[in-house]
């Protein structure tokens, strides 16, 4: 009887996952391998030598199992669920900040626009000592941001630290509902140029972008810039939308195919567009995903838009939530989606993997090609490339080290603590002298990084060492360890120009939140000004939409 049941399981489990022609055999496989799970559970809990915690050891094997499909088919426990909301609706209760941990403080490190940690004055920087009363110092951030949220309308005081004050300073705010906005930036970069910054697609990002679009195009606009730069993307009806600002009512956008039938489905535009002819350029980079790569992709089918910057994520992959039992949730991928042109552009093959688990991407030779409506050539299988590519920029390992280290962080929060908040960062720069000062102040933090060239160095010992080749070498050696600390020594001088954007920013940042990050950028971003050349030449920007 007990066997009878489990098979009865595991059929409507199967059912309710689409496996419907799957053959028998599968079933018998379903049910026994759970008999094998269910009994060898029962033996390790009854008999293993320590005491065992069931919930950790069932999720270990439960996302163990999950490893083996794709990084997006995940296992959300009932007590995650709170944060999987904010993450796909952008909503919930709280202050509206952003914290972190910096050198093993916690800290502010995005104070939302317009939201009570903002409007009360608290600023990017200041690390939190306290929450109504409970001191939170060297605590996680899960907990410290369990606190800091509740329900609207009641009171949360915050003791901070802050650079430059003597003593800590209480604030007294009134939680509410936050609503994240999906873009972090939009105006006109010049009289005819507007630009817009989609960070997000959450619910509501498409109603965002036709507010920004209809209020720059009243102020002159004729040209648009769509950043989609580092957007991981989001909901795929919220990407719909925004393509049909742009293309007829009634073109399709995208299509899922999967293994359930009835779920496959194809998405078109279902309202009339506000602008078909302007002039758009869509900023992309590697970071570009999913969601964003079906705005880019659609837009690049139709030649509606010309995408400047970097090849695309690839990730073609299509998640449905799925209720379990005890309100725990599977976000599970059950299609691809496919673009107006028929490609899919999922860039890794997760369903062949080697023999050592690992995955790879499609090989080149697996690509096809495909035509957009104008009959410009695409491909499938790698994301998307580029109408116009800009070289992405690259930073070395010591600064990737320094960044990481929190120490710019800190010196931006410093130097904004003894520096007015200026009136616009579009011109803020740093000179000579004040670049000086940070270096002076990191050499006081006894910053130190390993290098590449540390580890070969290392390595290179080691093997002389064990050929028996070291005492002989030793000399030359030691010169080489002795050439690579100096050369690390140097390495806030070597890379003085881009520590020294870096720096800016986190400090525009620091002052204007994104609106300085973005507007201390504008008149020397690559891919900004690549795509305002595209748009400045009416012959070039129709020539790279032409088949021709």
């Amino acid at each position: 009887m007990k066997r009878l049941k489990v098979i009865s399981i595991c059929i409507i489990t199967a059912t309710l996952i689409g496996a419907f022609t799957v053959p028998s055999e599968k079933y018998f496989d379903i049910a026994r391998s759970l008999d094998i799970f269910s009994t060898l559970f029962k033996e390790v809990n009854a008999y293993y030598v320590d005491e065992i915690n069931p919930k950790k050891l069932i999720e270990t094997g439960i996302n163990g199992m999950l490893s083996q499909l794709d990084p997006y088919t995940d296992y959300i426990p009932e007590e995650d669920l709170e944060t999987f909301s904010i993450q796909t609706t952008g909503q919930y209760a709280g202050v509206g900040a952003l914290i972190g941990i910096v050198n093993k403080k916690t800290v502010i490190t995005n104070p939302y626009v317009g939201f009570p940690a903002q409007r009360a004055g608290l600023r990017v920087g200041d690390e939190i000592i306290s929450v109504n009363g409970q001191n939170v110092q060297g605590k996680p951030t899960s907990e410290v941001s369990a606190l800091l949220k509740g329900k609207p309308n009641t009171e949360v005081i915050m003791e901070i630290n802050r650079v430059g004050e003597n003593d800590p300073v209480k604030f007294k705010l009134k939680r509410e509902k936050i609503k994240i906005s999906n873009i972090t930036y939009f105006d006109l970069i010049d009289p005819e140029t507007g630009y817009i910054k989609l960070d997000e697609f959450t619910p509501g990002a498409a109603k965002e972008v036709e507010a920004a679009v209809v209020d720059i195009k009243k102020r002159g606009a004729k040209k648009l810039i769509l950043d989609l730069r580092d957007n991981l993307g989001g909901s795929l009806y919220e990407a719909v939308n925004i393509v049909n600002l742009f293309i007829p009512k009634g073109k399709e956008v995208v299509s899922t195919k999967g293994k359930v039938e009835e779920w496959n489905k194809t998405y078109n535009t279902l309202n009339n567009p506000i602008d078909t002819e302007m002039p758009l350029v869509v900023l992309t980079s590697g970071s570009s995903a999913s969601a964003s790569e079906i705005v880019a992709g659609s837009l690049q089918d139709y030649d509606r838009a010309v995408l400047v910057g970097q090849k695309t994520f690839g990730k073609g992959l299509v998640q449905t939530t799925r209720q379990l039992a005890y309100n725990a949730q599977l976000k599970v991928t059950t299609a691809k989606y496919y673009i107006p042109s028929g490609r899919c552009i999922q860039a890794i093959d997760y369903e062949h993997r080697k023999s050592d688990g690992s995955v790879s991407k499609f090989p080149d030779s697996l690509k096809r090609e495909f035509k957009t409506k104008g009959g410009r050539k695409v491909y499938d299988g790698a994301g998307l490339d580029p109408d116009v590519a800009v070289e992405a920029a690259t930073f070395s390992s010591a600064v990737i080290e320094l960044v990481n280290s929190g120490l710019v962080f800190e010196y931006a929060t410093k130097y904004c603590s003894e520096h007015a908040n200026p009136a616009s960062v579009k011109t803020f720069r740093l000179t000579d002298q004040e670049y000086q000062k940070f270096v002076a102040w990191v050499s006081e933090q006894k910053f130190t990084y390993v290098t590449e060239l540390n580890q070969k160095a290392d390595e290179l010992i080691a093997s002389a060492k064990r050929e028996k080749y070291y005492d002989e070498l030793q000399t030359q050696f030691t010169e080489l360890k002795a050439r690579i600390e100096q050369n690390k020594n140097s390495v806030l001088s070597r890379n003085k120009s881009e520590l020294t954007r870096i720096l800016e920013q986190e400090i525009a940042f620091h002052f204007q939140l994104t609106k300085g990050q973005v507007e201390v950028m504008l008149d020397r971003d690559p891919e900004l000004i690549r795509a305002t050349q595209v748009l400045n030449s009416t012959t070039g920007y129709h020539k790279i939409l032409s088949a021709n």
